[in-house]
């Protein structure tokens, strides 16, 4: 299988994060690929994964080799790799929505000249664009599809905005012969996952939930765009995705809450539910999780990208269904968290 040409849109905490955790990897042979969920995926390693084009607005990261600029300030994921030159310079794209007012408390926006993205993906012979804009940012989600559309990529969309679950773009991907996944990427041990297993457990048991909470708090550029432009869809987005592994109606609320600017790239999530098992006694929990936000988008990165290069080999087009499910909370068809790896995994070694 050929190499996996990659595009970055945007390069912050979960850039850095995917970027630093290419070079770990390909430093290891796969007996030491702890904490991938798939260290070969359809044939491709993570050495196999190679980032040639990469976007910015902020001047920290703008013109500087994309090695230096996943360290550059607003960056606050932790650093776990050194990673050598790429010889790929991070290029200023359009401003657009890219930067809530909040965000430009942190964020100092380059006065550079637009570069010309979609020639740029061609030129690098760019296969698979991921989009790792802030949540907030519908207008730049939109002109990055176009762009990839244009340079005839595949378009990833880690964030909530709706590309793959919106049938007008997804036609659109259609009608290009290009493959599309997303929308809202899931977390390698989020706390999304962890609340639907938790329900799906209990419910299991025979216990019935009558109410559950789960609220986030978190540092990072990327908790306050979600705090000031995209914390009602989250929460819209999360709320549907928990409340789903349940087979009855319970009352649900799930997203993020604040930002903290001293927790860095860490984030708080609490969970709280009340419930009923044998002969109506009551249930409570009520516990927190603590993880390193950045991080949580590698693994599950590395297998999106891995399977959309199968996407393409095998020339599909439009939202790839068992991508989709496997990897987004927002899919536009959503399964059980089983159902949704077993077809991941069919699609991966059967191409359905």
């Amino acid at each position: 299988m050929p190499n996996v040409k990659v595009a970055l849109i945007g390069v912050g905490n979960c850039a850095s994060a995917f970027v630093q955790g290419l070079h770990y990897y390909a430093m290891r042979g796969c007996e030491s690929m702890v904490g991938l969920r798939h260290p070969v995926l359809g044939g491709i390693a993570p050495k196999d994964i190679h980032v040639v084009a990469a976007f910015d607005v902020d001047k920290r990261k703008v013109g500087r080799d994309l090695a230096e600029a996943v360290f550059a300030a607003p960056n606050v994921a932790p650093k776990v790799a050194d990673v050598p030159l790429t010889g790929v310079t991070v290029q200023k794209g359009p401003l657009l929505d890219g930067v809530g007012e909040l965000s430009r408390r942190v964020v100092h926006v380059s006065e550079e000249d637009d570069a010309d993205v979609a020639e740029t993906l061609r030129s690098a012979g760019v296969e698979v664009v991921v989009n790792l804009l802030p949540s907030g940012a519908v207008e730049a989600t939109n002109w990055y599809a176009l762009q990839a559309l244009e340079a005839g990529c595949a378009f990833v969309n880690a964030t909530p905005n709706f590309i793959a679950s919106e049938s007008f773009w997804a036609s659109r991907f259609v009608s290009a012969g290009l493959p599309l996944a997303g929308d809202d990427l899931v977390d390698q041990v989020g706390s999304t996952a962890l609340h639907k297993t938790l329900l799906k457990l209990l419910s299991g048991c025979g216990v019935h939930v009558s109410e559950t909470y789960q609220l986030d708090v978190g540092g990072g550029t990327e908790s306050l765009e979600t705090l000031e432009r995209a914390r009602e869809v989250k929460r819209a987005i999360k709320t549907q995705s928990v409340a789903s592994s349940l087979p009855y109606h319970a009352d649900v609320v799930a997203g993020s809450t604040d930002y903290v600017d001293f927790l860095g790239n860490k984030r708080d999530s609490y969970f709280w539910l009340r419930g009923v098992y044998f002969c109506g006694a009551p249930l409570q929990i009520d516990m927190k999780f603590s993880t390193v936000d950045a991080p949580n988008a590698g693994s599950v990165l590395f297998d999106v990208v891995r399977a959309m290069k199968l996407a393409l080999e095998r020339k599909l087009s439009g939202a790839v269904l068992p991508v989709c499910a496997y990897a987004f909370k927002r899919p536009p068809q959503a399964y059980p968290l089983e159902a949704a790896d077993a077809k991941f995994i069919e699609f991966v070694e059967k191409g359905v």
